[in-house]
């Protein structure tokens, strides 16, 4: 079975740091390098919002325009893993973070591959 597992969540005082990960596993990841992976949020009462994305294949990373500079994605394709080191928290950073995987693109729709979340909570 294709699994992606996200940890790392909690609840952290702004201005504070979080690190999440997302481990792949199952025979369709045998090949993750070629995953294109992507960190997504959703919010109490928004709708889902791309983080990050990023593909080794292509040496590729994208940033949310309201986590750049603050968020860093980061992968280890020989652990099937990637990571989001948050920093400089802030409340509106409260979400429940998903992480997803693609041979094709990393986008909000049409992604194969999705984890169940782990919350992050940033209080004020």
């Amino acid at each position: 079975e294709e699994l992606l597992v996200e940890s790392g969540g909690g609840l952290v005082q702004t201005g504070g740091s979080l690190r999440l990960s997302c481990a792949a596993s199952g025979p369709t990841f045998d090949d993750f390098d070629e995953y294109l992976v992507g960190w997504f949020r959703q919010a109490p009462g928004k709708e889902r919002e791309g983080v990050a994305c990023i593909s080794d294949r292509y040496s590729r990373i994208w940033y949310s325009p309201s986590v750049k500079g603050r968020f860093t994605i980061s992968t280890d394709t020989a652990k099937k893993s990637v990571y989001l080191e948050m920093g400089s928290l802030i409340p509106e950073d409260t979400a429940i973070y998903y992480c997803a995987a693609d041979r094709g693109h990393c986008g909000l729709e049409g992604m194969d591959h999705w984890g169940k979340g782990t919350s992050v909570t940033v209080s004020a």
